[in-house]
């Protein structure tokens, strides 16, 4: 998947936004600016010249400007809670790990196999209860804090390979880095939305009431109407930046949703239903314009110019070229009779649908009898899906339980870190013990017992599964927990690659999901900058997955002719002590454009590729890199 290319795009995508809403700022200061002086600046003043009323524009053009930009502010911190913010503001409510509602639990087993098969940590889970449309959005700075939200709609009328589509859809834009732009966008909206509330408070409080007395009621007036005008006409233009910008980006998600599942009757059966279904993706919320360039489809009727994706028939096609608008007449008779024949009560005449097809007022009925009227075949998906959904059900039930709640999934992870050589566990437990209590040790040991079952390709998305668990213990908690885990990993003088793997991946996860928005953006290093570092990175994961230096070396140069043709490089091997020296390189490698990291991520797969095969230490370290360097893990299997 080309996600590297869309994360550019994507930065392309926040420039263009910053420069269009700089320019729609300076119309709104100009205008207002020119309120002003025709209302109060444009007599002299004690006979002096008209240019000593500058200072009077230059405190209305500050204050303007600082409404502004307080307000978008103010709108971006009051969601630095990330995802989870974004999805409460909608009234979303969570969904409980240990759901027994088939169709949340099948919503939480889809939600979890996408995010192993993409690498990263599974999201908080919303669902808007309320909402008969088909619709959803991905939320957060990053995806350590990112939250799904999938309305009813989606629950009621969709199976699970369009369900998992729609899904894929949102996850693109988790790894493709539109999350943190969408809360932006969210932010500049309503700073110059607050203009015009500002203009309603002036003409109240100002011009209406206590003005009058002194003759300046009606200046005041003005103003507060040129407020309100200029306000909704800056909201205006605010709502076409929106718009556009959301356009683009959701024709490439359908694109990268098709590239991850590697089947298009998944997302393409989600749009079709869409266009039948009378609700279609529209939302109730009231404030469901705030969040229309982030969702899954259209949140109202708008019209082309407000439109936040392309239309649904030229997403269609898209996806399947063949299809016409005059199949979904034929798919709609199709569900209509599918309806008719169920048990639940006749449905009444049909309204008209988005695409001026006969829409379906269907009753409740079961997913499976949608799935087949929709005539949409199951797919095994992927091969990164395939081995996701192996990967989920290898892991015993009773640790899939155990990670559904903090504490306890804080002892799983304890556990997973605890060496299997028999004379190292006494210095390990007392290091649990001194740092959560006896009780926690016990139950530290407890789980070990659980955890010999599980598969070794199964420990860091095990990971993925607590993660949502162990982001709700108090900040003090997760801390100790990262040193116990770094105690664990030095008991033996040594670093132990799975050990380390999963304090590192951690230690970076827990600490973004902590601080939403300092989650690191793209870098503007091109990978020549990063050359030491790279070649660092690649001696540590050559000697990971080679038994012998001869084998590595041999990697390491399959690596470095991917990263610099034609450079004549010394092989050396990593030093004894690499744990410091190899985060300070992941770090340092973090700051690279998207394009540089592309060809990092190429130029490792070489090296572990060499030998035609994959360690479960190789996948395990390729995950962890991928993690430091915020971008998607690559179909690879061990």
């Amino acid at each position: 998947m080309d996600f590297f290319a869309q994360q550019a795009r994507v930065r392309g995508s926040s420039r263009r936004l910053v420069a269009l809403f700089v320019l729609a700022v300076v119309a709104i200061v100009a205008t207002i600016d020119a309120v002003v002086w025709l209302t109060m600046g444009h007599r002299p003043v004690d006979g002096e010249p008209v240019a000593s009323n500058l200072p009077l524009l230059f405190a209305s053009s500050l204050i303007v400007l600082a409404g502004i930009g307080f307000s978008s502010l103010f709108r971006i911190m009051s969601l630095s809670g990330g995802g989870k913010s974004v999805a409460e503001s909608v009234g979303a409510v969570p969904v409980p790990p240990d759901t027994s509602d088939p169709a949340l639990r099948q919503l939480r087993n889809v939600i979890e196999e996408v995010a192993i098969a993409a690498g990263v940590p599974v999201p908080d889970i919303y669902l808007m209860a309320d909402e008969p449309g088909i619709n959803a959005f991905a939320a957060g700075y990053s995806a350590s804090d990112a939250a799904v939200c999938v309305t009813q709609g989606c629950l009621d009328n969709l199976s699970r390979d369009e369900l998992q589509g729609v899904i894929a859809h949102e996850f693109s834009h988790v790894l493709n880095g539109d999350m943190r732009l969408n809360i932006r966008l969210m932010g500049l909206l309503f700073g110059i939305l607050v203009l015009a509330i500002v203009g309603r408070r002036v003409i109240w409080f100002g011009g209406g009431r206590s003005s009058r007395r002194d003759g300046g009621g009606g200046q005041v007036w003005m103003i507060g109407l040129a407020l309100i005008v200029v306000g909704y006409i800056g909201y205006f233009f605010g709502r076409l930046i929106q718009a556009a910008v959301a356009r683009s980006r959701e024709s490439l998600a359908d694109a990268s949703a098709v590239q991850f599942t590697r089947q298009t009757d998944g997302i393409a059966g989600a749009l079709k239903k869409i266009a039948i279904l009378s609700e279609g993706s529209q939302l109730q919320a009231a404030n469901k314009q705030e969040v229309a360039h982030m969702l899954f489809g259209e949140a109202g009727s708008y019209s082309a110019l407000f439109a936040t994706h392309p239309p649904l028939l030229q997403r269609i096609q898209a996806l399947e070229p063949g299809f016409r608008e005059q199949d979904l007449v034929q798919l709609a008779a199709s569900m209509q009779r599918a309806a008719e024949t169920s048990p639940a009560a006749p449905s009444p005449t049909p309204p008209t649908s988005q695409l001026g097809v006969p829409g379906v007022r269907l009753p409740p009925v079961l997913p499976a009898v949608l799935a087949g009227a929709a005539a949409v075949g199951n797919s095994a998906g992927s091969p990164a899906f395939q081995h996701a959904a192996a990967v989920q059900q290898a892991i015993p039930a009773t640790l899939t339980a155990a990670v559904q709640q903090p504490e306890s999934a804080l002892c799983v992870m304890l556990a997973l870190a605890l060496s299997l050589e028999a004379e190292l566990q006494p210095a390990q437990r007392r290091i649990v013990a001194d740092a959560f209590g006896d009780d926690v040790q016990r139950a530290v040991q407890a789980q070990t017992v659980e955890l010999a079952t599980l598969p070794p390709i199964a420990r860091l998305p095990l990971v993925a599964l607590a993660f949502p668990a162990l982001k709700q213990l108090p900040d003090g908690r997760q801390q100790t927990l990262l040193g116990a885990l770094d105690g664990l990993v030095k008991v033996d003088g040594r670093v132990d690659l799975n050990e380390y793997c999963l304090a590192r991946l951690l230690r970076i996860q827990l600490q973004e999901a902590r601080q939403p928005r300092r989650a690191p953006v793209d870098g503007l290093k091109k990978l020549p900058a990063c050359r030491d570092s790279m070649i660092l990175v690649c001696t540590v994961v050559a000697s990971a997955g080679c038994s012998d230096e001869a084998s590595a070396r041999r990697a390491w140069l399959l690596a470095m002719q991917q990263a610099f043709p034609g450079e004549a490089i010394e092989w050396s091997p990593p030093p004894s002590a690499w744990q410091a020296s190899f985060e300070r390189a992941l770090d340092d490698l973090d700051g690279l454009s998207p394009v540089a990291k592309e060809l990092v991520i190429q130029s490792l797969l070489r090296a572990i590729q060499a030998d035609g095969m994959v360690s479960v230490e190789e996948a395990e370290l390729l995950r962890v890199i991928c993690a430091s360097l915020h971008c998607p893990v690559p179909a690879v299997s061990a």
